[in-house]
């Protein structure tokens, strides 16, 4: 037996689209008929990542967008909706961290580092939830009601790693956050889950593999491999389906077991 999922009609928007699983997000969600706004600082780069959409049939538009700036996530949203259409799916992907004693934070490092994954998620979510709340109530126009909202936390949410306390901690926010929403917006139809990727090999961290401390690091792990950003595709195309509106404030790991 088969299953297909057809997001065909569906408009999705993913932030940090320009690199790494916000890339493999946004081609997977193309693929399966969504159309796609590409949402990030680095324009050229989701330019390119456009055109290799469009070229393999999908549709896909470029919107510019910093986390931090509210003004900038209104008028991102604005203007997606704008040139696409009401949203239906929104993936929460945008992060930053730093590797750091916590002895040695300073405020500056802090500020980057939850400006970005608590405070800049928050506010994209809330500006897109507000937009599906609306149809839902019937006092903007759509034909979908309800939403999906998929916010990436990260496994460094549940499970506390050396170096990266902030980030932790941050991530650890994002999953809470996931759950206030889930219980305010699900009884209007909108899912919102989160995703706890584990170690994931990205255009980022690639040369760290092979050196010295990252081989220690892969020697750790349940299975002793890092996963590629592809190994999450079924997993989000899952919660962002049409058919996922049973499942809302989930918070589920795929980390090939780190986590336990």
């Amino acid at each position: 037996m088969s299953y297909n999922i057809d997001l065909s009609g569906r408009v999705a928007l993913v932030t940090g689209a320009s690199s790494g699983l916000g890339t493999q997000f946004a081609k997977t969600l193309a693929r399966s008929g969504a159309g796609v706004v590409l949402a990030g600082r680095r324009v050229e780069r989701l330019k390119a990542l456009r055109a290799e959409i469009e070229a393999d049939g999908g549709d896909a538009h470029v919107v510019t967008l910093d986390v931090t700036d509210h003004d900038s996530i209104k008028a991102a949203i604005a203007h997606a909706e704008t040139e696409m259409g009401t949203l239906d799916i929104l993936v929460n992907n945008s992060g930053v961290s730093t590797t750091q004693k916590l002895t040695d934070i300073q405020p500056e490092d802090y500020d980057y580092i939850f400006d970005t994954n608590t405070k800049g998620a928050f506010f994209v979510a809330q500006e897109a939830g507000k937009r599906m709340l609306a149809r839902a109530k019937g006092a903007a126009p759509g034909t979908f009601t309800g939403g999906r909202i998929v916010n990436i936390a990260s496994m460094a949410g549940l499970k506390v790693l050396g170096q990266i306390g902030v980030y932790c901690m941050s991530k650890a926010a994002v999953i809470h956050m996931t759950r206030a929403m889930a219980l305010e917006w699900g009884r209007y139809g909108i899912n919102v889950n989160a995703i706890c990727p584990g170690y994931i090999d990205t255009e980022i961290n690639h040369h760290h593999w092979a050196t010295e401390s990252g081989k220690k690091l892969i020697e750790m792990l349940p299975r002793k491999r890092v996963g590629q950003p592809q190994d999450l595709d079924s997993l989000l195309m899952m919660l962002c389906a049409n058919e996922s509106h049973f499942i809302n404030g989930a918070v589920i790991q795929a980390d090939d077991g780190f986590a336990l």
